[in-house]
């Protein structure tokens, strides 16, 4: 530390009086170098960062207008999608309708083919019956015709078969 003092002192000693605000020689040497090193700066490091820079703001401002091409076809998609479902559902439902109709319609026919059918039945049952009955009757009408007389004749006490068959003779 004091040979550094002592170069101080050796300046001051020499007496010579400098003015600080006239530049000397080491000042242009400085000033020199910088405008060297700013003229690399800017001839070989700027370029190469600005054309990044630009390649970079060109990239995102691509990217914005091809985030706002998809958002504006997002929206027509979208909406040609409710277009086709609103359709789709119209014709689903004029579909079901039709079906319904149709569906009722065999239901109709079928109810009254089945009326039809067992009206058939059952006037084929009682046209069955009818002749059932009829031949039953015929069958019994003579049995019925002597247990009537024998009836009568027991509950009267007296023979009622000659009177039913003079009865019978007029």
């Amino acid at each position: 530390m004091g040979d550094l003092t002592a170069t101080v002192l050796a300046v001051e000693d020499v007496g010579e009086t400098s003015n600080f605000l006239l530049p000397n020689g080491t000042f242009f040497v400085v000033l020199f170098i910088f405008l060297i090193v700013l003229g690399v700066i800017g001839k070989w490091v700027v370029p190469p960062i600005s054309k990044v820079l630009a390649e970079r703001e060109a990239m995102l401002a691509k990217t914005a207008a091809d985030n706002k091409k998809a958002a504006e076809q997002m929206a027509a998609a979208r909406a040609d999608y409710d277009e086709a479902i609103a359709g789709a559902r119209g014709e689903a439902s004029a579909i079901r309708d039709e079906v319904r109709t149709e569906g009722r319609q065999l239901i109709d026919e079928s109810r009254a083919g089945a009326s039809g059918e067992v009206s058939e039945k059952l006037q084929s049952a009682s046209n069955q019956l009818s002749q059932t009955a009829a031949a039953t009757s015929n069958e019994l009408q003579p049995s019925v015709d002597g247990l009537s007389t024998k009836l009568a004749s027991r509950i009267l006490g007296v023979d009622v078969s000659g009177a039913d068959a003079s009865g019978g003779s007029r």
